[in-house]
């Protein structure tokens, strides 16, 4: 598991279906915990030095996400630019930023207009991939303006993403991913070929 992730974490090395199973039985015996020590939890959870703790800590998140008040958008800032790494990114992007910033258009105005400008790669890649679930309900106008943003860029994750958000969308809308990556000829290479890799050229 740590070679797995490049060394830069420490594991128990419980696997995760056992790892799931635990917190499983964790949770049918002492409950969800109650929406305001949630953040207590997730920042106490992401301090441990074992990733498996991080993951849990996603899980518990992830069963309270619809219930989440709006200031809970700065524990979320805090958990994707700690310990960043795409296993823990990309689940609170796809999940927790998404379902947050339907829920709170506010928060998503503000958070975005400050996260797509940011220095910090991994929120970005947040912007660029918030909207994975949302199918039919995804602004690809923003979609396009956030990848045309991130133009030029030699980060792997950031490339990566871009290519990932658009192939994401294809299946629900292949014509205006095709002609955007037709129209969009500075997109990297790595970008163009995951946007395509269902549809073709």
């Amino acid at each position: 598991m740590k070679k797995y992730m490049r060394g830069q974490f420490e594991y128990l090395g419980i696997k995760s279906p056992q790892s799931a199973a635990l917190l499983r039985e964790f949770i049918k015996e002492h409950g969800l915990p109650p929406l305001a020590k949630l953040d207590e939890i997730s920042r106490d959870l992401w301090s441990l030095s074992q990733r498996e703790f991080q993951y849990a800590s996603m899980t518990l998140m992830g069963k309270l996400e619809k219930k989440y008040e709006p200031e809970f958008i700065s524990t979320i800032e805090y958990l994707l630019i700690t310990k960043s790494w795409w296993d823990t990114v990309d689940v609170i992007a796809s999940h927790a930023v998404g379902t947050h910033f339907k829920r709170f258009p506010d928060v998503r105005e503000k958070y975005l207009k400050k996260w797509r400008k940011s220095d910090n790669f991994w929120l970005r890649r947040t912007t660029l991939l918030f909207q994975l679930g949302y199918k039919k309900e995804t602004d690809f106008e923003l979609l396009c303006e956030l990848i045309r943003e991130n133009l030029g860029s030699n980060e792997f994750f950031i490339n990566k993403a871009i290519g990932w958000a658009l192939r994401q969308y294809a299946h629900t809308n292949p014509l205006p991913v095709k002609k955007f990556v037709q129209a969009t000829k500075e997109l990297h290479p790595l970008s163009r070929r995951e946007a395509l890799k269902n549809i073709g050229e």
